[in-house]
C-alpha cells in the first residue's frame, strides 16, 4: 500500500505531458538501428507473437508505433455470434465490471468515481447512463492496440476531455481518487441496439495519442479546452467487431450501457480476468414487455 502511494506521488510530479510528447516522437522516429532494437527489445520482454499479424517481419515496421499498433490476420480473434452478444473490444483484462450505482463506477476497492465527470461533465449525457452497466478494460504493453466495436452502434458525438497522463495500473487505480476522471480522455457516445453506449478511451503517461478510425488522432491536443464533435447529421455506423480506434501505447477502454439497454455481464468475467478481443463479455437480455410496448401475452400481429 504504501508502495503503491509512493508510485502514485511521483508521477503526479512528473511532467507527464512532456514525458509522453517525448515518448510519442521517439515511437515513430525512423532510424533503422533505433526502431529495430526497440522492436526486438520490445518483443523479447514481452514475448510477443509477431505470427499473429498481417505483417510478421518486426524489421519492416517503419517505426515502433507501427509495430505496437500492428493488424492481426484475419480469423485471429473470432468474434462471438450468439445473438444479443456484447463481446470484448479488446485484448486485456477486466479492471472491473458490475453496474451504475447513483451515477457512479466501482474504479478499485473502496473507490468510486462520477459518470458524469468521466464523460466531461454534461449531466444530460450522463443521465442517459444512470442506473446502467459498466465495464472497465486494462490493456498492459504486451497487448493487441486496436479497439473494436463490442456491438452494433451508430455514432452521435466525440468529446475530448483534456486532463492529465497518471498511469492507470491496478496499484494507481487503487490509490487516485477518480483516476480515469483526471485523465485525459476520448469519449465516444453511440446509438447501439439498446439505446446509447459509451466507449471511453484513458490516455495514460506514455499514451500521449489516441486515434479513431472516423477522425485519425485526437491527441495530442493543442490547448485544455473540451473539443466535441457532433455526427448525429452524418451516417458512421459500425458494426460488431468493426476497428473504431487505437491507443498508441495502451492504456484503458471504459464501456457504458444505459439501463434499457438491459445488459447482463457473463458470471465468469470478474474483476482481474483476462479477456481477448471478439470473447463474450456479457449479452442483452430479451426486452421485456414493458420495454416492447406490449401487454403480456399480447401478439406481435395484433391484426391477425
Amino acid at each position: 500500500m504504501i508502495l503503491g502511494r509512493l508510485l502514485s506521488l511521483i508521477l503526479w510530479l512528473l511532467p507527464q505531458h512532456g514525458i509522453s510528447r517525448f515518448i510519442h516522437r521517439l515511437a515513430r522516429w525512423r532510424f533503422r538501428p533505433w526502431k529495430n532494437a526497440l522492436i526486438r527489445g520490445f518483443s523479447r520482454l514481452y514475448q510477443v507473437d509477431t505470427g499473429e499479424a498481417v505483417n510478421s517481419d518486426p524489421a519492416s515496421y517503419e517505426h515502433f508505433n507501427a509495430f505496437f499498433t500492428r493488424a492481426l490476420q484475419p480469423g485471429m480473434r473470432p468474434l462471438d455470434n450468439t445473438p444479443g452478444a456484447i463481446i470484448s473490444p479488446v485484448d486485456g483484462a477486466i479492471s472491473q465490471i458490475g453496474a451504475i450505482t447513483d451515477g457512479e463506477v466501482v474504479q478499485a476497492k473502496r473507490r468510486r468515481f462520477s459518470v458524469r465527470d468521466l464523460l466531461g461533465g454534461d449531466p444530460r449525457i450522463a443521465e442517459r447512463f444512470g442506473a446502467g452497466h459498466f465495464a472497465t478494460l486494462y490493456l498492459s504493453p504486451k497487448d493487441y492496440h486496436r479497439i473494436h466495436m463490442p456491438c452494433d452502434g451508430q455514432l452521435e458525438r466525440m468529446i475530448h476531455v483534456p486532463g492529465r497522463l497518471l498511469g492507470v495500473s491496478d496499484p494507481l487505480a487503487r490509490h487516485v481518487r477518480s483516476l480515469f476522471a483526471r485523465n485525459e480522455r476520448v469519449v465516444t457516445l453511440f446509438e447501439g441496439p439498446r439505446g446509447p453506449m459509451a466507449m471511453v478511451l484513458v490516455g495514460a503517461i506514455g499514451v500521449g495519442s489516441i486515434e479513431t478510425v472516423w477522425s485519425g488522432e485526437v491527441t495530442p491536443p493543442r490547448g485544455q479546452r473540451i473539443r466535441q464533435w457532433d455526427y448525429r447529421r452524418r451516417r458512421i455506423p459500425l458494426s460488431t467487431g468493426e476497428e473504431m480506434g487505437r491507443f498508441n501505447l495502451g492504456s484503458t477502454v471504459i464501456l457504458l450501457f444505459g439501463e434499457q439497454a438491459g445488459v447482463r455481464w457473463s458470471e465468469e468475467r470478474t474483476a482481474g480476468t483476462p479477456i481477448r478481443l471478439g470473447e463474450r463479455l456479457g449479452g442483452f437480455e430479451p426486452p421485456s414487455p414493458e420495454r416492447s410496448g406490449l401487454i403480456p401475452g399480447e401478439s406481435h400481429h395484433r391484426g391477425q
